[in-house]
C-alpha cells in the first residue's frame, strides 16, 4: 500500500478469510503469508448462524460470537498480522461482540501483543421489540405478527461505524450484525476518503465486499464447470485490489489452487441478491446491472465500478425466536426397491410415534418430513434415478416438547431389525433433539438506532445519514427480443448455454444465470419465461418467479419465491439454503437453433 488515506494513486489489497462460520482454518494463514495485504476481513454471519449464536448464548451468556475467529483464525496469524501492520475487520461478534473482543484481547495479552481493538455497537435492538410489537410491526416477508418473546434481534448495520473506528486508530474492528459487504466497504471508505454520499463509490466498494464475502466462491469454488478448477485441496482465498475510482481486481495468493476466472466472479456477483438494479444496503442502494467483468490475465479478473443511489431510511432487522424442537434421523436401506422400502420405513416411524404421542396425551407433531437421499427426491417429477439399490432414509419431526422428540429419536433405530430387509446404519447413535430457532425479519427506522464504537474504553457515536423514505427503483430493463427464424431446432441442456449459481434470501431462492456467449442471452430470456421456471419447480412447492436482466454481464437473476420450506433453520429439507436450485435448473432442456446447439456442445463438451 502506498500513499495516505484519501489519495487516488494507490491500491488497497483486502483478503477475504471467511465466507461463513465453519470455513477452513487454512484461509487466514494463507492470505497473511502472501505478505501483501492491507486488510484481512472475515464474514461469519448468515441468518442461520445468528440462530446458532442465539442458541449458544441462551446456554452460556459468555458465548454468542464466532469462536473460530479467535481460537483458530487469529490465534494462527496474530503475531504476523501485527508485524506486517495488517488491519483486521470481522463481524465475528455475532450477538456478543464485546465477548469476542475480550477473548481476542486475552489471546493478544498471552502472546505479549499490544492490540487496539474497537467494538461496533448498536445492532442489538432486542429492547425495542415489545414496542414494535405493540405498534403492529409485522414480519416483512410473511406478514406474521411479531412473537411475544425473542432470542435475539439485530439490525444490519453498514460500513460507516467501521470506517470511523479505523480512522480513530483501531487495528482490529469487531462488529455484531452488519451486512456482509460492510467489512470490506468500511476499510475502503477510510482509505480512500469516500464520503457517505459518494453513492457510486459506495456501491462499488460494496460489490468488492460482496465478491469476497463467501471466500473461495470467488476463486473457483462452486463454479458450474467445476472440473476445470484445479487443486481443490489448496484452493486460494480471494484478494481484491481496490482502486479509488471503485474498480477492482479479483485475484488470489500466488501458488495456490483454484482459478480466478470471469465466469466464476460473475456467478458470485449474482449470488444471493434480489433486484440487481436495487440491491439495498444500509449505506447505499446498489445497481450492478451495467458492471462489466473482464479477464485481464491468468488469475486476475477486473470488475468495473457500479452505480449507486441514496439508501433507504430503514434498517433490516434479523431476529430469532424459539419455535419448539426438531429431531432428524436416518437409516441406510440397501437392495431391490430401496426407495420404496425407505419411504415405507419412514412412514411407519411417523405412524408409530404419532400413536405413542396420542396414547401419552401429548400434542401431535407440528410437522413431519420424509426424504430419500439417493433417489433424487428434490427433483420430484424430473428425477431420473428410479431403480436405485442404496439410499438413505431421512425422517424429520418438529414438536413443541423436547421429550416427545426424544421418544421419536429412540424409535428410529428399531427399523434396523423390524421392517425392510437391507436396513442398516453407519453408526453414531440416536439422533439428538435440537432447539428449533425460527428467524424472522422486519424493517426499522434508522432514527431508532444509534451506532457507536468503543475503543480504548471510550464510546463514540457515529452519525448515520437518514436515507430516503421514498426509494425509487430504476425501471426494469430487457434484452433485445429474440425472434425464432425458420430453421431446424434442437434441444440442449441449459448448462451447455449458461453458467449458474444459486443461494437464498429467507424463503426465496436466487438463481443467477450467465450466458456462455453474450449473444445467447436474448434466446435464454425468451425460453426461460417465469411460468417455465415456476412449472419446473412446482413440485417443491415453489411460488412465483421474478427475473432481472444485467446487460453488463449478459446475465439474468431469477427469484423463486416460497421455494425453501421457510428457508434457513426453519426448513425441513436437506437443501434449506437453495444451493442446489441452479444445478437442478441447469438440467432443463432448451430448444435452440441447430447452429447454436452445435456451438454449445463444442464449447461445453461434457454435455
Amino acid at each position: 500500500m502506498t500513499g495516505t488515506p484519501g489519495t487516488t494513486a494507490r491500491t488497497v489489497r483486502i483478503g477475504g478469510a471467511s465466507g461463513f462460520w465453519g470455513d477452513s482454518m487454512v484461509a487466514a494463514p494463507q492470505l497473511v503469508q502472501s505478505g501483501r495485504l492491507d486488510y484481512l476481513v472475515f464474514d461469519y454471519l448468515a441468518e442461520t448462524t445468528m440462530a446458532i449464536l442465539a442458541s449458544a448464548r441462551a446456554k452460556n451468556p459468555d458465548m454468542g460470537y464466532a469462536t473460530d475467529f479467535v481460537d483458530i483464525a487469529m490465534k494462527s496469524v496474530l503475531a504476523e498480522v501485527k508485524q506486517q501492520g495488517i488491519k483486521v475487520v470481522s463481524n465475528a461478534g455475532g450477538i456478543n461482540p464485546h465477548g469476542c473482543a475480550a477473548a481476542l484481547k486475552a489471546l493478544a495479552d498471552a502472546q505479549g501483543i499490544m492490540l487496539r481493538i474497537a467494538v461496533v455497537e448498536g445492532d442489538d435492538v432486542s429492547a425495542l421489540m415489545p414496542g414494535l410489537r405493540k405498534r403492529g410491526t409485522r414480519d416483512m416477508f410473511t406478514n406474521e405478527a411479531l412473537p411475544d418473546k425473542v432470542l435475539s434481534a439485530n439490525a444490519y448495520l453498514g460500513a460507516a461505524p467501521i470506517a470511523a473506528a479505523l480512522a480513530a486508530g483501531a487495528e482490529v474492528v469487531i462488529t455484531g450484525r452488519c451486512v456482509d459487504s460492510a467489512v470490506t466497504l468500511g476499510p475502503l471508505m477510510h482509505e480512500f476518503g469516500w464520503q457517505v454520499d459518494d453513492y457510486d463509490l459506495l456501491a462499488s466498494g460494496s460489490l468488492a465486499g460482496h465478491i469476497i464475502e463467501c471466500g473461495c466462491q470467488a476463486t473457483g469454488g462452486l463454479h458450474t464447470d467445476w472440473e476445470d478448477i484445479p487443486d481443490w485441496a489448496h484452493i486460494g482465498y480471494p484478494i481484491v485490489e481496490c482502486h479509488a475510482d471503485g474498480s477492482f481486481i479479483v485475484t488470489k495468493p500466488e501458488g495456490t489452487g483454484g482459478k480466478v476466472i470471469r465466469a466464476n466472479v460473475a456467478e458470485q456477483m449474482l449470488y444471493e441478491i434480489g433486484d440487481p438494479g436495487a440491491y439495498l444496503l444500509p449505506d447505499v442502494s446498489c445497481d450492478f446491472r451495467d458492471v462489466t467483468i473482464e479477464q485481464q490475465e491468468e488469475n486476475r479478473v477486473r470488475v468495473s465500478a457500479a452505480k449507486g443511489r441514496a439508501p433507504t431510511s430503514q434498517y433490516k432487522v434479523s431476529a430469532t425466536q424459539l419455535d419448539g424442537f426438531r429431531c432428524a434421523g436416518s437409516m441406510v436401506i440397501i437392495g431391490i426397491d430401496a426407495e420404496k422400502k425407505a419411504r415405507r420405513t419412514a412412514e411407519a416411524i411417523i405412524e408409530r410415534t404419532s400413536e405413542i404421542l396420542r396414547q401419552s396425551n401429548l400434542p401431535p407433531f407440528t410437522s413431519t418430513y420424509i426424504e430419500v437421499i439417493g433417489s433424487e427426491t428434490l427433483y420430484g417429477p424430473h428425477a431420473r434415478t428410479r431403480q436405485v439399490r442404496e439410499v438413505m432414509m431421512r425422517v424429520v419431526a418438529n414438536h413443541p416438547q423436547k421429550a416427545a422428540l426424544a421418544m421419536f429419536g429412540r424409535e428410529i433405530a428399531p427399523a434396523g431389525t423390524s421392517w425392510a430387509p437391507g436396513t442398516t446404519s453407519p453408526g453414531g447413535g440416536r439422533p439428538s433433539v435440537s432447539p428449533l430457532i425460527k428467524p424472522f425479519s422486519l424493517l426499522l427506522d434508522k432514527t431508532a438506532v444509534q451506532p457507536t464504537f468503543v475503543l480504548d474504553g471510550s464510546r463514540h457515536a457515529v452519525d448515520i445519514a437518514a436515507g430516503t423514505r421514498d426509494p425509487q427503483s430504476p425501471p426494469p430493463r430487457f434484452p433485445e427480443d429474440w425472434v425464432d427464424a425458420n430453421e431446424p431446432q434442437e434441444e440442449v441442456r441449459l448448462i451447455e448455454l449458461a453458467y449458474g449459481r444459486s443461494g437464498d434470501k429467507g424463503n426465496i431462492s436466487n438463481i443467477g444465470l450467465i450466458a456462455r456467449r453474450a449473444e445467447w442471452l436474448p434466446l435464454l430470456w425468451k425460453r426461460l419465461q417465469p411460468e417455465v421456471v415456476e412449472g419446473y419447480f412446482k413440485h417443491l412447492p415453489a411460488g412465483k418467479v421474478s427475473r432481472f436482466y444485467l446487460p453488463g454481464t449478459a446475465s439474468m437473476n431469477l427469484l423463486v419465491h416460497d421455494a425453501l420450506d421457510g428457508g434457513g433453520p426453519s426448513s425441513m429439507r436437506m437443501d434449506p439454503l437453495g444451493k442446489g436450485m441452479a444445478q437442478m435448473l441447469l438440467d432443463i432442456g432448451i430448444l435452440v437453433p441447430r447452429r447454436i446447439a452445435v456451438q454449445a456442445r463444442k464449447g461445453h463438451p461434457r454435455g
